[in-house]
């Protein structure tokens, strides 16, 4: 069980799917959450920064490693330059507190997937914490350097495939690209048993993408992180199955108009092409392109080649990928 300390983030927090044994409100000084909380068991302590009195200061923050177990302790950042800076950061990472995010949804991820040193060392600067940190995590403009492209994709509807599509995408770009595949607050990538899968923080994000100086290409499965400005470009993508779509304009009935001059993506449709041109009529949208339900467990599907090229990925069509034996008796 969890305990959640909040203040100006309260609404958010109350929104998390974690099993809660004690919420307070308010701002507090160190010491009273250490009469509140010693002798109290609980699993993870996740504090809104803004409820410490003083945060700014990074020695009130001390307060809480000299008093608490700091693996315990996960900390939501707000959006302040203090907060955000490498000294700031680097300073935490002194204390032994590697749990820190600015996205609530990354608080269900480290729960279940704590942060070590390794996973935070970009931020500690050991030869000054005093100076701001070498190391940026929202100077990643996206552009890359090299010719290097990054692609997310987003589920508008629910469960609509990113995931599998990213990984199966990887797999056909890696005859022609150097391809990074990486998914921001999740772990759905260890089902796939493929070790070069990466699952990441939000605020670990932008290392990661400019921690692969060899990589051509970035797919990353945004789930429900801010992070699309790091990307060149978003697939939004779309399961046009009755129940969804429903549920979809339930929830927004101003989704597509949101969707706007995005570039959406049906996947796992069985839509025929006067079907798509019905759809975009009613939706007043523009389809990029259709995927049919496939088989993740194939090596090939041209579709997925035609979608790449479509995509800009023009070393597809003369690598080969593409040219496949009838009956494939010859491997």
């Amino acid at each position: 069980m969890n305990v959640i300390v909040s203040n100006k983030y309260q609404n958010m927090l109350a929104t998390l799917d974690i099993d809660i044994i004690k919420n307070i409100n308010g701002e507090f000084e160190v010491e009273e959450l250490v009469n509140i909380f010693t002798n109290f068991y609980f699993n993870k302590m996740i504090i809104d920064i803004t409820a410490i009195k003083g945060y700014q200061n990074i020695k009130n923050i001390q307060k809480l490693s000299v008093n608490f177990d700091t693996s315990k302790i996960i900390l939501l950042l707000d959006d302040s330059a203090m907060v955000n800076s490498g000294a700031y950061l680097s300073q935490l990472v002194s204390m032994g507190i590697y749990n820190f995010t600015r996205n609530i949804n990354a608080i269900k991820f480290l729960i279940d997937n704590p942060n070590s040193y390794k996973d935070v060392a970009q931020y500690h600067n050991l030869n000054n914490t005093n100076v701001s940190s070498d190391v940026n995590f929202d100077s990643f403009s996206g552009t890359g350097s090299g010719g290097l492209k990054i692609i997310g994709f987003k589920n508008v509807t629910s469960h609509a495939g990113a995931t599998t599509l990213i990984y199966m995408l990887k797999k056909h770009l890696e005859v022609a690209y150097n391809v990074t595949a990486i998914e921001v607050d999740n772990e759905d990538f260890k089902y796939f048993n493929d070790s070069s899968l990466k699952s990441v923080s939000s605020l670990d994000l932008s290392y990661n993408i400019s921690n692969n100086p060899d990589t051509e290409v970035i797919l990353l499965d945004l789930n429900d992180s801010d992070q699309a400005n790091l990307c060149n470009e978003v697939i939004y993508l779309i399961e046009p199955g009755l129940i969804k779509l429903n549920k979809l304009i339930r929830k927004d009935r101003d989704a597509f108009e949101k969707l706007k001059d995005k570039k959406i993506v049906l996947n796992k449709s069985v839509l025929t092409s006067k079907d798509i041109n019905d759809f975009e009529k009613e939706s007043n949208s523009k389809i990029f392109f259709s995927i049919p339900y496939i088989d993740d467990k194939k090596e090939h599907e041209q579709i997925l080649d035609d979608f790449l090229v479509a995509l800009g990925f023009s070393r597809l069509n003369s690598s080969g990928s593409n040219k496949t034996k009838l009956f494939n008796i010859f491997k």
